[in-house]
């Protein structure tokens, strides 16, 4: 058990420093702007809202809204690579480790809530929901969805994305008299999608990274492919049940180690009693011990 908190302490930690290593124009908040230098081009791997005032770099879902209907290869081409890169060598390890939304789900379901419990009512459908907002907010309707100058909008962080409304709506909000004013039913229903993804949080694990993230659909395509990937020893596993109780993605890791809903966190390697999961890192660096005796 003390493993096992240390090492969930250790991720807690690493998702708050890459948190505040991404979103590290620290002014931004006091002053309420959104910072533009020349990183705002560079990709960050998580769902990182550009609009954060705190912003270093791009949403990577942001930018493929941005350049699916540019026109502009060159550009389009860098933002897939960016996801492409990602995804084959962690794939949803980001999710896990890297996202910064992801890191409030982690405190919210911490926080005491009565009932507790991994998955929403419907889980086995809902869990699908996250494609289908990746291919008509994110894909179908900025590509045709189009005014007459043949530009299309961010449909996704514009009506949907509750980490933009948190990290991006809400301080900017704070610190601009000018656009509390100007705040219409846009903002208001951003805010109560946020507080429904909120409460849901505290009950649920990681609700909006089950059924509507469209980074985790697209990363979760990488996990049986990519190089950061999952490994059952099945002459140590008992299928005892110990993995997926401890999954708060609720996935039985020993029929499918690779599944597109695991994010790496690697409870269930923890909680195996016979060690019989294993990640490919985690052999790698076992057999450089190997060679070193």
């Amino acid at each position: 058990m003390a493993r096992h908190l240390k090492s969930s302490k250790t991720r807690l930690i690493i998702q708050a420093a890459f948190t505040a290593l991404t979103n590290g124009y620290y002014i931004g908040f006091a002053q309420g702007k959104v910072f533009r230098g020349g990183t705002k081009v560079l990709c960050v791997p998580g769902l990182n809202c550009y609009s954060c005032p705190g912003a270093l770099g791009s949403c990577p879902i942001g930018s493929l809204q941005a350049v699916i209907d540019s026109g502009s290869f060159k550009v389009a081409c860098y933002v897939m690579g960016v996801l492409m890169i990602t995804g084959t060598i962690f794939g949803r390890a980001v999710c896990g480790f890297l996202c910064p939304f992801g890191l409030v789900q982690d405190l919210l379901y911490k926080i005491p809530f009565p009932n507790k419990k991994k998955n929403i009512p419907g889980h086995k459908g809902l869990k699908y929901l996250k494609y289908l907002v990746l291919l008509v907010f994110v894909i179908l309707l900025p590509m045709l969805a189009v005014d007459q100058f043949g530009a299309g909008e961010p449909w996704f962080c514009k009506w949907i994305c509750p980490s933009g409304t948190l990290m991006a709506g809400i301080p900017l909000m704070i610190a601009n008299p000018g656009l509390r004013a100007a705040a219409g039913f846009l903002f208001s229903w951003k805010m109560i999608l946020l507080t429904v993804v909120v409460v849901l949080s505290m009950k649920y694990y990681r609700p909006f990274c089950k059924y509507l993230c469209p980074l985790g659909a697209i990363y979760g395509g990488f996990n049986p492919i990519a190089f950061y990937r999952l490994h059952v020893d099945e002459d140590k596993c008992i299928k005892c049940g110990a993995c997926q109780k401890a999954c708060g993605m609720d996935l039985k890791v020993y029929e499918t180690p690779n599944s597109m809903e695991c994010i790496r966190c690697g409870d269930c390697m923890r909680a195996c009693p016979k060690e019989a999961v294993y990640s490919s890192l985690g052999m790698m660096l076992s057999k450089g011990k190997e060679n070193e005796v």
